[in-house]
């Protein structure tokens, strides 16, 4: 993947410094011109603890203090803007915390992508929604592998037996970024990382921006797993609704597959993000639970603010059918 599409005068600042180098002394960058300027800037930076840039000048610019600083400043401006929205949905907390962070993600009324797809939309908006979906798709699990090794012993084992699932149980044609890849040279998408990052809006980068803000900070390490469990609690169904709409409409049994996959596995792993990742770190920790619902919050707020722009570029009002449920999750496009 090449450096992307700026999007102001940050972005563009950013590009020049990763592609011709960037000496040792402090820079001043130029102030972000819009909220895409400076998400686009965030994502770029933490790529570089992904898989890069073909165009990187040098590999070492990835731990380059003066990218390190501003990475930190949008950052603190990203967790700020965060916690701001989750201090209005604060939970009402009791003895059992499993019980209350089920009832926490139950309780939020998100507006669903996969409604849409499973009883009305068409072939092209399908197609819409996997481009931009694959920014996150191709990643998949990685950002909350950068959790496992912050962890105490319980909720450790549990989150390497979520992700080895994530990661094919040991099968390289079962990951499911893999398997997400294929779906889309199926449906005669591009696979190749990052193909479609300069279409997508700001409300997805800033999705795939809080899961690296979670999973790249220990201090953050109960938001990236709340984060998690919100995202598993409210997959299964979506994913169901998601690979009905897509046979409805004659897609390839490989983008199907996908969502199929999701149907039984995530109605397990919500008891295990739960229970076991997110209910025992708290026993041991109990100090992270308010961060636990501060990323599950965060999870539900950012997917929500994705469908109302994906169904606003379909024209599609925020009503929905009678006897369609309200539900969100990013890797189920909800």
């Amino acid at each position: 993947m090449l450096t992307p599409k700026a999007r102001g005068a940050l972005s563009a600042a950013v590009n020049e410094a990763l592609c011709a180098g960037l000496a040792d002394d402090r820079c001043d960058w130029p102030v972000a011109e819009s909220g895409d300027d400076a998400a686009l800037t965030l994502w770029t930076l933490y790529e570089l603890h992904y898989r890069g840039f073909e165009d990187l000048a040098d590999e070492s610019l990835e731990w380059h203090p003066e990218l390190l600083r501003l990475r930190r400043l949008l950052e603190r401006d990203l967790e700020r803007r965060l916690r701001e929205r989750y201090s209005a949905y604060a939970p009402h907390r009791s003895a059992d915390f499993a019980d209350d962070l089920f009832a926490y993600v139950s309780s939020h009324d998100g507006a669903s992508v996969a409604a849409h797809v499973h009883r009305h939309a068409d072939r092209e908006q399908v197609l819409d929604l996997l481009r931009v979906r694959s920014i996150y798709h191709l990643k998949e699990a990685d950002p909350t592998a950068w959790v496992v090794p912050r962890l105490p012993v319980g909720p450790k084992a549990a989150l390497v037996e979520l992700q080895y699932d994530e990661y094919g149980v040991g099968d390289p044609n079962r990951l499911h970024a893999h398997l997400w890849a294929l779906g889309m040279e199926a449906a005669g998408l591009r696979a190749d990382y990052g193909a479609y990052l300069d279409e997508v809006p700001l409300e997805v980068l800033e999705q795939n921006n809080a899961m690296s803000l979670f999973g790249l900070h220990r201090r953050l390490r109960g938001a990236a797993l709340g984060h998690l469990a919100a995202f598993e609690a409210t997959s299964s169904m979506p994913s169901r609704r998601m690979a009905q709409g897509l046979e409805r409409l004659g897609l390839p049994a490989e983008i199907v597959d996908y969502y199929t996959e999701h149907v039984e596995a995530d109605a397990v792993h919500e008891q295990l993000a739960v229970r076991n990742i997110c209910g025992r770190l708290v026993e041991v920790e109990p100090g992270v639970a308010d961060d636990v619902f501060f990323g599950a919050f965060t999870c539900l707020d950012l997917e929500d603010r994705f469908a109302r722009w994906m169904l606003a570029q379909w024209g599609v009002s925020e009503g929905q059918d009678p006897d369609e449920e309200r539900d969100v999750a990013p890797g189920s496009a909800a």
